[in-house]
């Protein structure tokens, strides 16, 4: 444009005024025209887009308040749709192109209504020739039997929507049709107001009350811009490729629509069109919310609160998180059970308390450093401190893949992410009605960009079908959000899905969907809920402030749960009941009001590599009947326990960082814990009405979601039988604690009060605030062997009274306290007691012991004591003077006691007159635990199957040799 033309402002002014085909043409005249032309896209392009008779706001039903991106493609995506219908191949693409010509010339208007050319439509049609257009006047047209469609036509209402009324029965016999601003309602013979099996049809701004719209394949159908009110419907049986885009459904009696059948082999001449059109489509989404989906969201709607803290990063020392969530920065007395304290102390630990501060001389400790789980203290390559000796908790966790990133990965979900079989349903709202989208039967839909609001449910995908859904927004439902069950699967990814009155997802009956990067927050109950033989893989998702637990498994249900954030939840982050299974892996769970993990009543997981913290209850709950293997799990910053054991249960903890947590790092309990008995039992509020829902039926509204349809609550016709179950892990009879290592608590490390037996083996239990472990009730055999007990608040171990414990080849090393205080029946067999501060072994009471070939140097105090009527052995130990001030006897026996024999034993004592003396070792074998052991916490080096045959090889060692009378051997 020339420098001494008008201003641009003036131009624009005038070129506000052109028609659209009088601006497409000074479009192309020149690039600064075009500049100009486009500039003019919230003015002009805005004027002809909502003044366009056969189209509503591009951003209507669901957000008329949105602007669109671009007025101008808005519009220019309306001319393409409206064109589908006459885009029919075997008549446009003719030799002669004088034909095409020929049958625009020839195209005529018919005129319909009071005054005009016809007075009904049955009249208008008859006469009507291929393509003409029929224009009804504003009034209410009736017709008292169905009217066939024979050749193709355009039927179009005059006037402002809603001013043209049919109440007629439409069946399309001919290769395509188009209708626009209509409405249609039921005659006094059907409900079905349009029908068509094999055409195709394009709906433009038309308005459904009362009515049903009947599709059938090879039939294909495109709506735009059409309301369904008043209870009606649209019905797509066997279609190839529907498109309903923009529509609104309100109302509805069932479902709004309806797709049911696999799409057939046949298909018509407008399929290629319809899949080219979807393909132009832009992503659509209820919000446009494009953040990354491991960052916090900004805000929900329904006036919901999000979180804002970051998911990367957590809070950067143990006492940052204490000021937060206001816990006590000093946890050593804290008590579980009336019965015992950790505050409290032995009488030889008191007397020894002020002379532990200072340190043993260096030039007589004995070295132990160099035991077989030393390495797990060593500083890194980089100069950090590794977990198991760091005081502060982990500052970062994993960030949840972005969708790209998943669809990378797995070829399914790309596969499905871009299909476009069966129906398309993109932009539309369903809202105040019962249902929203059905699929059965092997039918196929796509959902995008939809909101789904006020219904019973959203999205029911039964027996075979296939869904997709992206970036939908599923909301206030009276019952789940999206049901999937009798196998049933496809993706669902990106959705916003809240504030549903029950599970916001729910997957039963062989489902197996692939749900990746959604939002799943603020239900009334649970999150995510797989039962009765569902399966399912559960993604990169943000499921928080539940109700309830964020994924709950009951069942049979065993889905694979990756990578997720879950976190803010009122109840559990995961729940496992009712014999649920389920691979949990990598997920961040944290922030959760009661137990991060919740397994119980056979509930049998594989938890592994999951990051479970800063919850205001225990880490892991493993309850009544539990079992499960939980392996190399990060376990920290809990108010409560880090893991959380009732003894009936069998779990398999593997090579567990459980640390910094408020109380101890892990308790094996005989009884409920009465500080938390509701939530430990699992009986959060509304959780038994989850578990047994569908037995009630249509008791109350919202609990069809279990049980619908007739369907019966049984899901053991579908349960795997035991031996399939847990064929692919080998069971174990006894709890195992094997490779874990347990620090920084803020009471004691292990805590044991069961009534069953329990095998703890190669764990590093270190700087713990409390004892480094406590057994108070034992009343089956608690065998220890191989762990290393270090550097401890208080004592290394303690064993009450009554309690049967083994202890073998251990290292307690360093603890503020006794290295052993042992008052129950058992052995002590082969442990490296040094440089603890009160005694090195202490037994006392009624024990019925043997302590045999120990190697014991106590800081301050006796070697080994024996106080009491104790009855039992002490042979073959060899015992080091700890610090030459220190004047207590190394073997001490009370005089009284003749029940207890004392023999071989060996003690060293400080040679202040021979300088030139070696100093001392432990040589043959070197510091205990010995590396030879598996040292569990190198995932790599150990496999976790491996570890299950622990009871034997600790059988296997037990020692032959009894002295008489000994209770232990009633208990091997």
């Amino acid at each position: 444009m020339e420098a001494c033309s008008l201003p641009v402002e003036l131009w624009r002014v005038i070129l506000a005024y052109l028609p659209l085909p009088d601006l497409g043409r000074c479009c192309q005249v020149c690039r600064g025209w075009r500049e100009l032309i486009l500039s003019l896209d919230n003015t002009r392009w805005r004027q002809l887009c909502l003044g366009c008779p056969e189209c509503r706001h591009p951003n209507w039903p669901s957000r008329p308040h949105q602007e669109p991106p671009s007025w101008r493609e808005a519009l220019k995506q309306h001319a393409l749709c409206t064109r589908t219908w006459t885009l029919n191949g075997p008549e446009l693409q003719s030799s002669a192109c004088l034909l095409f010509f020929r049958r625009r010339k020839d195209r005529r208007v018919w005129h319909v209504g009071p005054g005009c050319e016809f007075e009904t439509l049955r009249g208008a049609i008859g006469v009507a020739g291929p393509y003409d257009r029929v224009v009804l006047h504003p009034g209410v047209y009736e017709e008292q039997a169905e009217v066939v469609l024979k050749v193709p036509v355009e039927l179009v209402g005059l006037g402002r929507p809603g001013e043209v009324a049919l109440l007629v029965c439409l069946e399309q016999q001919c290769p395509t049709a188009r209708l626009c601003n209509l409405v249609f309602m039921p005659p006094w013979f059907s409900t079905v107001v349009y029908k068509t099996s094999w055409g195709h049809v394009q709906l433009d701004n038309c308005n459904f009350e009362g009515v049903q719209l009947q599709i059938r394949g090879p039939g294909t159908c495109q709506a735009r811009f059409c309301s369904f009110s008043q209870g009606s419907s649209a019905h797509l049986l066997g279609v190839v490729l529907s498109l309903l885009d923009s529509c609104d459904f309100s109302g509805s009696d069932a479902a709004s629509v309806t797709v049911e059948g696999p799409p057939v082999y046949e298909k018509n001449w407008a399929c290629k069109h319809l899949a080219a059109l979807v393909r132009t489509f832009p992503p659509c989404g209820p919000s446009g919310d494009s953040s990354h989906p491991g960052s916090p969201p900004t805000g929900a709607a329904g006036g919901h609160q999000t979180p804002t803290a970051d998911l990367k990063k957590e809070y950067a020392s143990t006492e940052d998180w204490q000021r937060r969530v206001g816990v006590e920065a000093e946890c050593e007395g804290t008590v579980i059970d009336g019965d015992w304290s950790d505050g409290d102390r032995s009488e030889g630990e008191e007397e020894h308390r002020g002379a532990g501060k200072n340190p043993l001389v260096s030039d007589y400790k004995v070295p132990c450093d160099q035991h077989g789980l030393s390495h797990l203290l060593k500083p890194q390559p980089d100069g950090s401190q590794p977990l198991a000796s760091s005081p502060d908790p982990p500052s970062a966790c994993p960030v949840p893949l972005t969708f790209q990133q998943e669809l990378d990965r797995d070829p399914e979900a790309q596969a499905l992410a871009t299909s476009t079989l069966g129906c398309i349903l993109r932009r539309c709202l369903f809202r105040e009605g019962k249902g929203g989208v059905h699929l059965s039967n092997f039918g196929q839909a796509r959902l995008e960009g939809n909101v789904f609001r006020g219904l019973n449910y959203a999205v029911r995908c039964i027996q075979n079908a296939t869904l997709v859904m992206l970036r939908n927004e599923v909301c206030e439902c009276r019952a789940s959000g999206v049901f999937l069950r009798l196998s049933a699967e496809g993706l669902i990814a990106q959705n916003n899905i809240h504030s549903n009155a029950e599970a916001g997802l729910d997957i039963r009956k062989g489902a197996n969907p692939i749900i990746l990067c959604n939002k799943i927050h603020s239900g009334l109950r649970s999150g995510v809920v797989v039962l009765g033989n569902g399966k399912g893989s559960i993604r990169s998702n943000q499921i928080y402030n539940n109700k309830e637990a964020g994924v709950y498994i009951l069942f049979s249900g065993n889905p694979v749960v990756n990578g997720n954030h879950i976190f803010r939840g009122q109840a559990a982050g995961i729940a496992i009941n009712e014999n649920g299974r389920g691979m949990i892996t990598e997920n961040v769970i944290k922030e959760n009001q009661w137990g991060g993990v919740d397994i119980r009543r056979g509930g049998d997981p594989i938890l592994k590599n999951n990051h479970i913290c800063y919850g205001y209850s225990d880490g892991v709950v493993v309850g009544e009947r539990g079992r499960g293997l939980i392996e190399g799990n990060h376990v920290y910053c809990n108010k409560g326990c880090g893991v959380w054991v009732m003894s009936s249960s069998l779990p398999q903890l593997l090579g567990n960082y459980i640390t910094h947590n408020c109380m101890y790092g892990l308790a094996v309990f005989c009884r409920k814990d009465p500080e938390n008995t509701e939530a430990r039992d699992g009986n959060w509020p509304g959780q038994e009405g989850e578990a047994a829902g569908g037995e009630e039926g249509d008791e109350r509204e919202g609990q069809e979601n279990l049980n619908e349809e007739g369907e019966l609550f049984a899901w053991e016709s579908d349960l795997d039988s035991e031996e399939k179950r847990h064929s692919a892990r080998r069971p174990i009879s006894v709890a195992l604690v094997e490779s874990n290592c347990m620090s920084y608590n803020g009471a004691v490390g292990l805590y044991v009060k069961s009534s069953q037996p329990l095998n703890v083996f190669a764990n590093l239990v270190n700087s713990n605030r409390g004892t480094g472990v406590a057994v108070l009730q034992s009343g089956q055999l608690t065998r220890l062997v191989n762990n290393c007990i270090l550097g401890n608040g208080r004592g290394g171990v303690t064993v009450e009274q009554d309690c049967r414990v083994e202890l073998r080849g251990n290292g307690v090393y360093k603890n503020s306290g006794h290295g052993v205080a042992f008052c129950g029946n058992g052995q002590i067999v082969e442990n490296d007691v040094v440089g603890n501060r009160g005694y090195g072994i202490q037994v006392s009471g009624s024990a019925d012991i043997k302590v045999l070939r120990n190697r014991v140097q106590p800081a301050h105090g006796c070697g080994v004591a024996v106080f009491g009527p104790v009855k039992g052995v002490v042979h073959d130990n060899l015992l080091f003077q700890g610090h030459p001030g220190n004047r207590k006897a190394l073997l001490n026996l009370d005089p009284g006691n003749e029940s207890c024999v004392l023999r071989n034993n060996s003690v060293l004592r400080h040679n202040n007159g021979c300088k030139s003396a070696p100093p001392w070792a432990l040589e043959n074998p070197p510091p205990r635990p010995l590396a030879s052991s598996p040292s569990g916490l190198s995932l790599s080096q150990y496999p976790s199957r491996l570890g299950i045959s622990v009871t034997t090889r600790i059988s296997a060692t037990v020692e032959s040799v009894c002295h008489g009378g000994s209770m232990f051997c009633s208990i091997l």
